[in-house]
């Protein structure tokens, strides 16, 4: 840690106060709850726009396109906005199929099991409840509108109405709406399609194919998989088949992997290049490292997200949601089989289906159960999963063709999504009234600062306190270390204090945790700390007597402290503080006693602390 207190007249330059608001507002952007707010302003909207004058259907069912020739491409602007534009919307659940398959919840088989069979219960008893109401009408077909939860507005509104000590319930809600997803593009594909040209399908699979063939090349530039991109979208088009599926089926194939060292060690060393010499060459080398070392899909994913929120999914709202609210629509949608069908398979055969199959899941296999996932929280999810708007939507201009009948299945997708949400308030708040969570281990700071006991650099009256569980593994020493002291030397001291504790779970970090506390007997833990932070080397016995050595320690005292683990039981004492967390060996920080989620960088702990 930084000695002394940094001398600036400004703690954080103008320049860099502007970064942290463009960040900010980048976070904003990506946030679910504002992209709720925003989709529900886009329905309001298109009803709004429904109920004045002519000119709502007049301008969505214009026609434009393309003409060469003999070759004409000619759609209505709703058209180009469902299977066009809301391609991106696809691409963008592609995208997260693949990472939760690759990296998240759906890569664990233990923990897949969960919300794979809820989202099958979701599926399936809200069209059987469907079937059982319309499925003897005309539009017994339109089935598909119920299976789906629209995983903008679900996520979004589960930050209101959820309760906030049920961290994995987001994991939960996203790895159910995920399969959903899947299961509703499959039936688009197979259930909602006339007619099919094959050679047409057949160029879309060479096109699928090329993507393929660049992700085994590591071809790293979006430019490439967009033009192959565009050419497989015509083809589907071509095909007959809807051609949103050529977003999802893209998506699927782009890279995506955790990030690896290598290449942030390959960015850092192009930017210290670009620092001695700041050249314009070196500076497109720089971004080129930087974004190499992201995977493709990430990089996408954080990018199109601000769009997709705010300009995709909105236009795609005010193009379907709008609905004619007469009394002649309202009277027939409430006599309509199609209209409660539709309501009832959202409402009630997603809360239903999905807590019935989560709670078989629970009672048969215990350790699929993760904490904060009870019954009444899965209730809770399965509720507000009836939101299914934007593919139940997509699914009534595919399968109701009758534009009196297509209104009356809108007001039956408007009303469930309401419903739903009012009724997974109803359930969280009874939940936490009948059987309250107890706030989820790893979550608070178990442990109050002893400041007789804690090692604690900065002033003991300063505002903000950060305690740091670590072990000298390479995470810490490459990563936290740098942005703790980077932090710490901008704020000083006076501002923020920081609490080491051990998280020895290793040989490497034991051997570590051992050695500081044998400095820390002679009154040198920050500057052992610091050595072994600094070293290149792997931390064995040899290191630590080369840094106890260097900083002047009496090396007969430290190796006799060392040899007979005087110190284990307060390093067993830390390491006791986060059991049950499932804490891993990454370094877990607590900012005034709560966990500090974001990433850990300079910029995040910095921002937070002031």
């Amino acid at each position: 840690m930084p000695e002394g207190r940094p001398v600036a007249e400004e703690t954080v330059s103008s320049e860099f106060r502007g970064f942290r608001r463009g960040v900010r507002a980048q976070r904003l952007l990506s946030s679910e709850t504002p992209a709720a707010l925003a989709l529900g302003l886009a329905t309001l909207l298109a009803v709004v726009w429904a109920n004045i004058g002519s000119s709502y259907e007049s301008v969505w069912t214009s026609e434009f396109g393309l003409k060469l020739g003999t070759i004409e491409f000619q759609r209505t602007l709703r058209e180009w906005t469902d299977e066009g534009i809301m391609s991106v919307f696809f691409f963008m659940v592609g995208l997260d199929v693949r990472r939760e398959l690759t990296l998240g919840e759906l890569r664990s088989g233990r923990r897949a099991v969960l919300p794979l069979a809820a989202a099958l219960g979701g599926l399936v008893v809200p069209a059987l409840i469907f079937l059982a109401i319309a499925g003897g009408g005309e539009y017994g077909n339109a089935w598909g509108t119920v299976i789906s939860t629209d995983t903008a507005f679900a996520l979004g509104l589960l930050a209101v109405v959820a309760p906030r000590n049920a961290p994995r319930l987001r994991v939960f809600l996203l790895a159910l709406a995920v399969v959903d997803d899947i299961a509703a593009l499959a039936v688009i594909a197979f259930v909602y399609t006339d007619e099919v040209t094959f050679p047409a399908l057949g160029l879309a699979a060479l096109g699928l194919l090329a993507v393929w063939g660049l992700e085994r090349l590591n071809v790293w530039r979006p430019l490439p998989y967009a033009l192959i991109g565009v050419y497989t979208w015509f083809c589907f088009q071509a095909s007959g088949v809807h051609a949103t599926l050529a977003g999802v089926l893209i998506a699927l194939l782009m890279p995506v992997y955790p990030l690896r060292g290598r290449d942030l060690r390959l960015a850092s060393r192009v930017f210290n290049l670009f620092h001695q010499a700041p050249r314009p060459d070196m500076a497109r080398r720089v971004h080129d490292a930087v974004s190499y070392s992201v995977p493709l899909n990430q990089r996408l994913s954080s990018l199109l997200t601000p769009y997709v929120n705010y300009l995709v999914v909105p236009l795609f709202a005010i193009a379907n949601a709008g609905v004619l609210l007469n009394g002649e629509t309202i009277s027939g949608a409430a006599t309509s089989s199609l209209t409660w069908g539709i309501v009832a398979g959202l409402v009630v055969g997603k809360a239903v289906g999905i807590t019935l199959a989560a709670t078989l899941v629970i009672r048969l296999l215990p350790s699929s159960r993760l904490p904060g996932l009870d019954v009444p929280r899965i209730a809770g999810a399965g509720a507000l999963s009836g939101m299914g708007f934007t593919i139940s939507l997509l699914v009534i201009g595919m399968a109701v063709d009758d534009s009196e009948a297509a209104d009356e299945a809108r007001v039956g997708v408007l009303v469930a999504s309401l419903l739903a949400l009012v009724l997974a308030w109803a359930v969280f708040s009874i939940g936490e009234r009948l059987r309250p969570l107890d706030p989820p281990a790893g979550q608070l700071l178990d442990r109050e600062v002893d400041t007789e006991s804690d090692h604690i650099w900065g002033d003991q009256d300063a505002p903000a306190t950060l305690v740091v569980y670590a072990g000298m593994n390479p995470a810490y020493r490459q990563h936290t270390a740098r942005a703790l002291r980077e932090a710490a030397e901008a704020l000083g001291p006076d501002r923020v204090r920081i609490v080491w504790r051990h998280h020895a779970i290793t040989e490497e970090t034991r051997t570590a945790a051992f050695a500081l506390e044998a400095a820390s007997a002679q009154g040198q833990f920050w500057r052992m700390h610091d050595e072994l932070v600094g070293t290149d080397k792997a931390v064995d016995n040899d290191t630590m007597r080369e840094a106890a050595e260097r900083i002047g320690l009496d090396l007969d005292a430290f190796e006799r402290r060392r040899s007979r683990q005087s110190d284990r039981e307060r390093i067993e004492n830390d390491n006791l503080d986060l059991e049950g967390s499932e804490a891993t060996e990454k370094p877990l920080l607590y900012l005034n006693g709560e966990h500090f989620t974001d990433p850990v960088n300079s910029f995040n702990l910095q921002s937070a602390l002031e």
